[in-house]
């Protein structure tokens, strides 16, 4: 009798082994966190991350000033334009024809200032948005590593379901030879 007591505990553990994995939705937690590492494989990859860093710091930090002068720049072409059509002795479409002609890159990114504004208002808020991103990358590129080389996230329900199974079916034969015994022995 006092042997069955003992397998009763076992048996709830390894039914709780078996049952709250599904409880807490592991199986698609599981596949969710696989899935998030599987995509991010290519994005955390040192030289990957390099090269992120790399843009951030030498090109898109760099162009924070451009874009600062083309938002006042923009202010400034209606009266460049005026300036400049006066002193060449042409009207506004007559310097905006010869401009297109002779310059024509010129010409449009003179005329792309003014639409650009909403854009450019937008780089240094953009910058600040995405330096802490850039900077957690770079932090956690070997803890993304430690992590990428466990096992198959999908496989982490199977370390709860195989030992519960076992534990369970031990469980259950203490009790089933238990209980056999018991009415062998009693006459």
């Amino acid at each position: 009798m006092t042997r069955r007591v003992f397998y009763w505990p076992i048996l709830i553990i390894g039914v709780l082994m078996i049952v709250l994995p599904f409880a807490i939705s592991l199986p698609s937690k599981a596949s969710a966190g696989q899935a998030m590492l599987d995509n991010f494989h290519p994005i955390m990859q040192p030289a990957s991350v390099k090269v992120t860093v790399d843009l951030y710091e030498n090109t898109f930090l760099e162009l924070k000033p451009v874009a600062t002068g083309g938002i006042a720049a923009a202010s400034e072409i209606n009266g460049l334009v005026q300036g400049l059509s006066t002193a060449l002795h042409m009207t506004p479409t007559q310097l905006d024809q010869f401009l297109g002609a002779k310059y024509p890159a010129f010409a449009q990114l003179l005329a792309s200032f003014p639409k650009l504004v909403p854009v450019f208002s937008q780089v240094g808020p953009g910058l600040a948005h995405y330096k802490p991103l850039i900077d957690t990358m770079q932090s956690n590129v070997s803890n993304y590593q430690q992590v990428d080389s466990l096992p198959n996230f999908r496989l982490f329900i199977w370390f709860f379901e195989i030992p519960g199974v076992l534990i369970a079916i031990f469980a259950l034969l203490g009790l089933v030879v238990g209980r056999q015994r018991r009415h062998d022995t009693t006459p």
